[in-house]
């Protein structure tokens, strides 16, 4: 019975946001969040969020994630998500997280397989753009106003205004003043 009533909020309360939607003034579309309130606390599929997850992404540990203002919209509506914060991830404000996207930011130990090894955590400067399919390993510090390219591997870190690509990632250019 508690589980009908909590559905029944959860159903006016996505009639209540669609107007939102419909104004503009909410970003993400209300049937999704509604699917992810289902995958998450019925089903408890990255059920220890305290933000709302795509029903296909996957999160371990997410009470060790941090993030700032306007990022929390792309975990809910980016579809395949693989995000691992053994060691710490810190998001900055106003990224935008491409599909099918792995952070991983620890690696398993050598010698005790089921524990991961420490690490340096990984850090996301504000505004940075990461295309579809991309790996980002552990101890990556990725500065503010990267963009990372498809189907990219990243293994070390990067300064600002700059744009990455490749396996492993390499500096396509540095993004102008006049860009930024």
């Amino acid at each position: 019975m508690a589980i009908n009533q909590h559905i029944k909020k959860m159903l006016l309360k996505t009639i209540f946001f669609r107007r939102f939607y419909e104004n503009g003034y909410l970003q993400v579309k209300p049937s999704i969040l509604f699917i992810n309130f289902i995958f998450q606390r019925i089903f408890r599929v990255s059920s220890d969020a305290k933000f709302s997850v795509h029903y296909t992404s996957t999160f371990l540990q997410p009470q060790k994630i941090t993030f700032g203002k306007g990022t929390a919209k792309n975990f809910a509506r980016t579809p395949g998500l693989y995000i691992q914060a053994g060691n710490y991830i810190h998001f900055g404000s106003n990224i935008l997280i491409g599909p099918n996207t792995a952070i991983i930011s620890a690696n398993h130990d050598v010698s005790i397989r089921s524990k991961w090894a420490k690490d340096n955590p990984i850090k996301i400067g504000d505004n940075v753009w990461i295309a579809a399919n991309v790996v980002i390993l552990p101890g990556v510090e990725l500065g503010d106003n990267v963009i990372v390219g498809a189907g990219s591997v990243v293994t070390k870190s990067f300064k600002s205004n700059t744009i990455i690509a490749g396996n492993p990632a390499k500096v396509i250019r540095h993004i102008t003043k006049e860009e930024v």
